[in-house]
C-alpha cells in the first residue's frame, strides 16, 4: 500500500517528537480489549443475577455479544430481555470497535512498527564500548561504513528517518542534543561518539550534551569551517576534524609523496593490509611505567614495531625515542604491526587501545 507524503511527514513528526504511532496503537488495541473484557463481565453477572450458573451465563454473554444468535438459555422474561437488549446494544459496539482498532494497527504498520522498535532497543540495551555516529549524512556514513567494516558496533543518530532507511545497524530517530535521544542510544556504555551533523551549531549543542552526559567520553566533532574547531573543543569534543582540511592536507601529500602516502593510506584504511598502526595508553598500573624504552624493548616483547610516544596529556610525540626515554603513566605508544602483536602489547601493559 503507497504511503501518502501527509502520513509520512506525520509518521516522522510523532517519531521525533517521543511518541510514536506503534506505542499509541498498542495502547488503544489494550484499551479496546479491556472493554471487551468489561462487557463480558458485566454480562455474565448480569445473566448469573438473573438465575444462571457461571458457564451458562459466559456462554450467554459470548454469543450474544458476537451475535451468534444461538436459541436463548435463560427463561424468557421482561428482566433477561431487557437486560439482553443492553449487553447487545453495548457489546456491539464494543466488538465493533475492537475490530476496527485492530485492522487499523496491523494493515497501517503501527503496531509491527512498535514491536520493531522495542526490539531495536532491546539490541541497543545490550551493546557495550559500542561507538555513537550522530548524524548520517555523507560523513556520517562514511565513518560508519568503515567501523563495521573493522568489527566494531555502531549506534547512528540521525534526526530524519527518510536517511535511515535501509540501514543495517542499530539507530536511534531523533535530535542528537537531547539527552534522551543519547541516553537510547547507548552513551552510558559506549567506547566514543563521532558528531557530523548538519550545521557547526548542531554539532556543537550535541558535543555539549554528550560531553554533559559523559565526561569520560572521547568525542570526535566534524567541523565545517577551521575557525568552528576551537569552538568545538570549547565545547567538549575531544578532537575536533575539519574533512576538507584533512582531504586537501591528503591531496598534497599524495601529489608530492604519493608512494608514502599510499602506504599510510592502506596501513590505516585496508582491510586486506595486515598491519596496523595503532596507539597503546600507558594506565597508572601499568608494569612499563617507569621503565626505559630500551628496557621495554617492544619488539622483542611482542614483535611490533615502535614508531614513537605521546607524553601524557596530550603531549608532544616523540619519534623514534630514544632507549634511555622513560616511559610515564598517561603516555602513548605508537607501534606498527599485526592485530595479534598489538594485542600481545596490551596485554603486557595491562591496557585499552587508546
Amino acid at each position: 500500500m503507497p504511503v501518502t507524503r501527509t502520513s509520512e511527514s506525520y509518521r516522522r513528526r510523532s517519531l521525533l517528537s517521543g511518541v510514536p504511532q506503534g506505542a499509541a496503537a498498542l495502547r488503544r488495541v489494550a484499551v479496546a480489549l479491556a472493554g471487551l473484557v468489561a462487557v463480558t463481565v458485566f454480562g455474565t453477572v448480569g445473566y448469573m443475577l438473573l438465575g444462571l450458573s457461571f458457564i451458562e451465563a459466559l456462554y450467554q454473554t459470548v454469543f450474544t455479544v458476537a451475535t451468534v444468535g444461538y436459541s436463548e438459555v435463560y427463561e424468557r422474561t421482561a428482566a433477561a430481555e431487557i437486560f439482553t437488549i443492553i449487553l447487545i446494544v453495548i457489546g456491539v459496539g464494543t466488538v465493533l470497535y475492537n475490530l476496527g482498532v485492530l485492522v487499523e494497527a496491523v494493515t497501517e504498520g503501527h503496531l509491527r512498527e512498535y514491536l520493531w522498535r522495542r526490539k531495536m532497543d532491546t539490541s541497543i540495551e545490550q551493546l557495550r564500548d559500542h561507538l555513537i555516529v550522530c548524524g548520517y549524512g555523507r560523513v556520517g556514513r562514511a565513518s560508519t561504513a568503515n567501523l563495521v567494516d573493522r568489527g566494531h558496533q555502531v549506534v547512528v543518530i540521525d534526526s530524519d528517518a527518510e536517511r535511515l532507511a535501509g540501514i543495517e545497524v542499530p539507530f536511534v530517530v531523533g535530535d542528537a542534543s537531547s539527552d534522551d535521544v543519547l541516553r537510547a542510544a547507548g552513551i552510558d556504555r559506549a567506547r566514543a561518539l563521532i558528531c557530523a551533523l548538519d550545521t557547526d551549531a548542531a554539532t556543537t549543542y550535541a558535543t555539549l550534551s554528550a560531553r554533559a552526559l559523559r565526561p569520560d567520553l572521547v568525542i570526535i566533532s566534524r567541523a565545517r569551517t577551521i575557525d568552528s574547531k576551537a569552538k568545538l573543543v570549547l565545547a567538549g569534543a575531544t578532537r575536533a576534524v575539519n574533512p576538507q582540511l584533512i582531504g586537501g592536507r591528503r591531496m598534497a601529500s599524495f601529489a608530492l609523496y604519493a608512494d608514502v602516502a599510499e602506504f599510510l593510506d592502506e596501513v590505516m584504511h585496508d582491510d586486506d593490509i595486515e598491519h596496523r598502526i595503532e596507539g597503546v595508553r600507558l594506565g597508572n598500573r601499568s608494569p612499563l611505567v617507569g621503565r626505559t624504552v630500551a628496557g621495554v624493548d617492544v619488539p622483542g616483547l611482542c614483535g611490533a614495531t615502535l614508531l614513537a610516544v605521546r607524553k601524557p596529556r596530550k603531549g608532544e610525540f616523540v619519534p623514534t625515542p630514544a632507549g634511555e626515554m622513560v616511559l610515564e603513566a598517561g603516555a602513548t605508544l605508537i607501534v606498527f604491526g599485526t592485530p595479534d602483536q598489538v594485542d600481545r602489547l596490551r596485554g603486557e601493559a595491562g591496557t585499552l587501545a587508546s
